[in-house]
């Protein structure tokens, strides 16, 4: 699954970045991301971790899964990018998460793209996902204006 995604913001670039670049700060903007903590390092981590609990609903039924997400790449405050780095040695499905920032005339653009390479979800969570993309734009915009 690949959902791509833009929102225009009325700021400047390092303003919209501090939003996106501290994956602590999701669950105040995407509901999706119900929490995100900072965790130990390890070995061979290209940047800091976060155990991050995503939780949603799909029809009756609540969906929980947890994913030690590691930033592998900061730019600021232009492209920022996490991948799942778990440490149990076992095989799991890729998610990575990549956001890009550029300056517009009116302010900046965000671009974040996720990709998630497990079948286990599938077509209802792509739906799931850019319902709740449309509905975290207001929340992040007004964060970004409170400064």
């Amino acid at each position: 699954m690949d959902v791509t995604s833009a929102l225009d913001a009325p700021c400047t670039p390092e303003q919209l970045f501090h939003w996106i670049d501290n994956l602590a700060l999701y669950p105040s903007w995407l509901e999706i991301v119900k929490r995100a903590v900072a965790t130990q390092g390890a070995d061979g981590d290209a940047g800091p971790a976060w155990a991050v609990d995503l939780r949603a609903r799909l029809g009756p039924l609540a969906r929980s899964k947890r994913l030690r997400m590691v930033r592998t790449k900061c730019d600021a405050p232009s492209v920022v990018r996490f991948e799942r780095v778990e440490l149990d040695g076992r095989s799991h499905s890729p998610w990575v998460l990549e956001a890009g920032v550029e300056e517009t005339s009116d302010g900046s653009r965000l671009t974040m793209h996720l990709h998630y390479g497990g079948s286990r979800f599938g077509s209802p969570l792509e739906r799931l996902l850019r319902d709740e993309i449309a509905r975290s734009r207001p929340r992040l915009l007004a964060l970004i204006a409170g400064g």
